[in-house]
């Protein structure tokens, strides 16, 4: 199992810490507002509470907040971050839902690599499924994929091992720059909750044909 530290207080931050703690992993809660990181992790039992700045517990970060803060947050931590791996789950959305805000040729997840120490080693993961789905689980007998990719072998094999812990499937999609890949996916999905499935109540996954 992982010890992981989540920072961000929101939605999918509640979806992964819940799924976390019952997969069996070690989970630190760490906001910006210490009473709702506390009200939080009270609400999922079993999780602790980390302080915003501070080196955090877990050998997995997660970075479950916006993508506007993300790699500013990422800054601040600075060397706190050495040797750890950090899953970005975020989706650099414009807000009219038709293209993103990152550099041209770039992806969020890079960008963030960008800010991150050089002994740290950044993953995409989880930007493809909506908190609800993910905290639900497995859907109609069968796991949900999280598409991932990422630089470093040893860093995706530790993040793989995580995503099995909450019953999910990890697929491999490569180095980093296919998050630009993946963060198209998250795009996508928003085209089809807004003109065709009009809810969020789906996720995408690979079905392996015989």
């Amino acid at each position: 199992m992982s010890s992981i530290s989540i920072i961000g207080l929101g939605n999918m931050a509640g979806a992964l810490a819940g799924r976390a703690l019952a997969g069996g992993n070690a989970v630190e809660i760490i906001g910006r507002d210490p009473a709702k990181a506390k009200e939080l992790a009270a609400a999922l039992s079993g999780a602790t509470v980390g302080t915003a700045g501070a080196v955090p517990a877990g050998d997995i970060v997660v970075l479950a907040l916006p993508y506007a803060g993300a790699a500013a947050v990422v800054s601040e931590y600075g060397d706190a971050l050495q040797g750890k791996v950090i899953i970005d789950v975020t989706n650099p959305v414009a807000p009219d839902l038709q293209g993103f805000v990152t550099p041209e040729g770039s992806s969020g997840a890079q960008e963030i690599a960008k800010a991150a120490p050089a002994g740290a080693h950044v993953v995409k993961a989880f930007n493809t499924l909506f908190s609800h789905v993910l905290a639900a689980g497995p859907a109609e007998g069968r796991p949900l994929d999280v598409f991932i990719a990422g630089d470093d072998a040893e860093a995706k094999a530790r993040v793989s091992a995580f995503i099995e812990s909450l019953g999910l499937r990890p697929m491999d999609t490569g180095k980093l720059p296919m998050a630009r890949a993946l963060e198209n996916v998250g795009l996508l999905e928003l085209g089809l909750m807004t003109h065709s499935v009009k809810h969020t109540n789906f996720s995408l996954g690979i079905t392996l044909l015989s």
